[in-house]
């Protein structure tokens, strides 16, 4: 028996290979097929079963291209309605793979259909459950992500409860915890570092497992949750209702434009521009009106918060040799429309003669010593957990993640410093507002972390606009 985690940290989330015998099962896989394909390939086994612990809200999962390319059978929990074929399986059902088996565990909670899925191994002895998003490391799913649902976060969260002491806290403490999300994802808000742990320790230090009433459990799961992504509740439909091939989708993204064509496809199909190079370089020169989001960040989640139309066309510009992982990670949550991307990249754009625009970075000492001569305007783009814990004195909070909604409390015609944690969402902003007609706009080199330690002023308690 083999049992490997397939973690993708942009996402943060863990896919599973099991395999036994020459039989394999694929757990929650992402959009991209080739990974799985490509292992059961090298064991020479054959994929027989696609689970899905439920219908994923914060990533467009390939259970649908997988199926097709290997004619295994997409399993989900009992509850589960989809526009495609599926094993809906009951609960308690047993599958057998090669020599070993896996339990359906009905565990409504984070969604109706949410299952989790117990694996034993060749002698029947228990060996680890998949929570899916019932049950993380640190934390348990939110609910408040289901379709369509007619029942209210507070009685979710009461089935969860129950599913967890009636199904996951019985079993022994030795049972490997296998969870869908590690930190970083939206879908909890405690959730560890670690991404494989046992159940005995989760018993012990997870905080929602320490209470039997549920009336305590409900109100600790829901106290500090934040407002989803956006894009949740539609990739949710997209893995519920169908969607494009991921070829189709690369094979459109991958479409290598020379810079007229590529500036006539920006106006003739309004399509977004994002720059997904480091911000250090995108600062430097871009595209007019394009907006900065860096692959190497968490560049999936930031794209699903921020642009709203999931069907808007979409140009990249990349480093040479990432247009690929870039169409690639845009599919992963949803974003299906890209069209093609600028060949030879911002210097081919340079060499054509076309116009480039810029936005001005000064570093944490020098913009120090500026503000003790003249106090200036700073924005404060992190979240408000983070502005709470401490922020540049006078700092407005302009949270990034809702930028579209400080806009009319903003003005063009004044300076603006901007600084986040560590330079990647101040770049961002600056992109979006400076597309917006803001002109006046300097980001601050190493955010927060490099200004604390300058001598400027710090102050916790909230500003406001």
């Amino acid at each position: 028996m083999k049992v490997e985690q397939i973690y993708t940290g942009c996402l943060a989330h863990g896919a599973y290979y099991i395999e036994s015998n020459g039989e394999a099962a694929i757990i929650d896989p992402l959009r991209e097929t080739k990974p799985y394909t490509d292992r059961a390939a090298a064991s020479g086994a054959k994929i027989k079963y696609i689970l899905e612990t439920h219908f994923h809200a914060d990533f467009v999962s390939g259970h649908l291209d997988l199926s097709k390319q290997t004619g295994a059978e997409i399993v989900y929990g009992p509850t589960a309605e989809a526009n495609f074929p599926i094993l809906r399986a009951n609960d308690r059902q047993v599958l057998p793979l090669g020599n070993v088996t896996i339990e359906v565990l009905h565990t409504p909670g984070h969604t109706m259909e949410s299952s989790c899925f117990l694996l034993r191994d060749e002698h029947g002895n228990i060996n680890s459950v998949f929570t899916g998003d019932t049950l993380f490391l640190g934390d348990v799913g939110r609910p408040d992500l289901a379709v369509k649902s007619d029942l209210s976060k507070e009685q979710l969260a009461g089935f969860l409860f129950d599913s967890i002491w009636n199904k996951i806290m019985p079993l022994p403490d030795h049972t490997i915890v296998y969870p869908g999300h590690g930190a970083g994802s939206a879908c909890g808000k405690n959730m560890s570092d670690e991404t494989v742990g046992t159940l005995g320790h989760q018993k012990e230090t997870n905080y929602a497992l320490q209470t039997r009433n549920k009336t305590e459990f409900v109100a600790a799961v829901l106290e500090g949750q934040t407002t989803p992504p956006q894009y949740f509740p539609k990739n949710a439909v997209m893995n519920k209702m169908g969607y494009d091939s991921f070829v189709d989708v690369l094979e459109k993204g991958l479409n290598a434009l020379d810079p007229d064509s590529f500036e006539d496809a920006a106006n003739r199909m309004e399509a977004l521009i994002i720059d997904t190079r480091h911000e250090t370089e995108f600062v430097k020169g871009f595209v007019p009106n394009s907006i900065f989001i860096g692959i190497d960040g968490n560049f999936a989640p930031w794209v699903g918060t921020l642009i709203v139309d999931l069907k808007q066309p979409i140009l990249v510009i990349a480093d040479s040799g990432r247009e690929e992982e870039v169409i690639t990670r845009l599919s992963r949550v949803g974003y299906d429309n890209a069209i093609g991307f600028l060949k030879g990249g911002i210097e081919a754009w340079k060499q054509a003669g076309k116009e480039v625009d810029t936005i001005e970075e000064t570093n944490a000492e020098a913009f120090a010593a500026e503000n003790k001569k003249e106090s200036k305007n700073v924005i404060d783009v992190r979240k408000k957990s983070e502005y709470d814990a401490g922020h540049v004195e006078g700092a407005k909070m302009v949270t990034v993640d809702y930028i579209n909604d400080y806009m009319n409390d903003l003005h063009k015609a004044t300076e603006y410093y901007l600084y986040c944690k560590s330079g990647y969402r101040s770049v961002i902003a600056a992109s979006i507002l400076k597309s917006r007609g803001f002109e006046k706009l300097v980001t601050i080199a190493g955010g927060y972390e490099a200004l604390v330690n300058t001598d400027i002023n710090m102050e916790r308690e909230l500003a406001t606009i």
